[in-house]
């Protein structure tokens, strides 16, 4: 062999013993040994890596940890699949199990961008998308009866920015009765606090991006489900094909960060609280939308399917609206604005002029995201720092 050959060459592994952490496998293909295991791969008689568009070893190891994680205390082996985003956790479920003449029903305070890619993008491919108050079981039982072609019930708990609650095994069991999929945003909730797997949901969807990676250095998503045909037969198919794979080094970091998941949800949990409660009874603040709160519509049900705290999520709106929210916000010296949540710092966000802005006024008025609401995704500062700076930034 010359040397230019040499240089080009991998020169192997030259592992001796297990790393303590896991490894990036930086790599868009792997070798096979032979011909007759590539034959056997690719026919699905062998397991084994092919192109990490179709699956990677680092990828992989970080969804099984999230799918353990959202199956904790059941039987049932969960199978997971990582994509590049929240929102292609979202549209990789949906091109899964849909196909043209299927209906979504689902609630309207949802994410805006969840709102826009159902009518804007889904609806161009003849998935028709009803928007319903799920929180009226009988008028869900009515439209899964009347309606037909319902193939999914999709629901976001607590739902983005109002943190209103939905009954997630109600639920569940309406779309069953009725032959619909049940499919979960867990993002604000994590698998710490909720797990809709456990009470009958079909499909759990987390922008990883947020809470399980924590620190705001990764974007990736993630699909769980139990059922083995439809997330390695729809879903896994449908991020192959779409290419909506999660990349190793952000899977790599979404490793990292949840390491430390159980102890920042308990800060910002308690952070939450906290802050809820000072909020409630400023004179300046017409509501807070904070699921711990007794004062709060779910807090019944939160308390029935949410264990170890209530999240690190909450809003409220102001009661100068629109032009007290925004001075408000440009009043912040610690908490910071940024379109994102999750991290370990606290972040800001006016929806009405920013995450929702392409939801119609009248349909955002309509869920409660008004033009005085203010987002808050509390970090796991001091919590008396937070407060003093909620408070000199409201009363301007």
């Amino acid at each position: 062999m010359q040397a230019d050959t040499l240089v080009v060459r991998e020169n192997g592994e030259h592992r001796s013993t297990a790393p303590h952490v896991l490894p990036i496998y930086a790599t868009s293909s792997f070798v096979f040994e032979d011909i007759s295991q590539g034959i056997e791969i690719f026919k699905n008689i062998e397991s084994g890596h092919v192109y990490s568009r179709y699956a990677n070893p680092t990828v992989d190891a970080v969804a099984d940890k999230i799918a353990q994680l959202e199956s904790f205390g059941s039987d049932h082996i969960p199978y997971a699949v990582m994509t590049s985003s929240g929102m292609a956790a979202i549209s990789t479920l949906l091109m899964g199990v849909l196909k043209s003449g299927d209906k979504v029903l689902t609630q309207g305070d949802l994410y805006g961008g969840t709102t826009e890619l159902l009518k804007s993008v889904l609806g161009n491919f003849g998935v028709e998308t009803i928007f319903t108050d799920l929180k009226d079981l009988a008028g869900t039982e009515l439209l899964l009866r009347t309606e037909e072609n319902i193939r999914m019930v999709y629901c976001e708990t607590p739902s983005n920015p109002t943190l209103a609650c939905y009954d997630i095994a109600s639920i569940a069991a309406l779309s069953h009765q009725y032959g619909a999929l049940c499919a979960v945003d867990n993002t604000f909730a994590t698998p710490m606090l909720q797990k809709p797997l456990l009470v009958g949901a079909d499909f759990v969807i987390h922008s990883t991006t947020k809470y399980l990676n924590g620190h705001g250095n990764s974007i990736a998503g993630v699909v769980v489900g139990f059922d083995r045909d439809l997330m390695r037969g729809g879903v896994w198919k449908a991020m192959k094909l779409a290419g909506t794979n999660c990349s190793p080094f952000e899977a790599w970091l979404t490793s990292n960060g949840m390491k430390t998941l159980a102890l920042r949800m308990e800060r910002h949990c308690s952070n939450a609280m906290k802050i809820a409660a000072f909020l409630s009874e400023h004179p300046a603040v017409e509501r807070v939308n904070y699921p711990g709160l007794p004062i709060h519509p779910d807090h019944e049900l939160a308390k029935k399917q949410m264990s170890g705290g209530f999240g690190g999520m909450l809003s409220f709106e102001l009661k100068s609206g629109m032009e007290g929210a925004l001075k408000c916000m440009d009043s912040l010296k610690l908490c910071t604005q940024a379109p994102t949540l999750g991290d370990v710092d606290t972040l800001i966000l006016h929806p009405a002029s920013s995450s929702h802005l392409a939801v119609p006024r009248e349909t955002r008025i309509e869920n409660g995201i008004t033009d005085g609401l203010i987002r808050v995704s509390v970090g796991i500062e001091n919590p008396d720092d937070l407060i003093a700076d909620l408070d000199q930034a409201i009363r301007k």
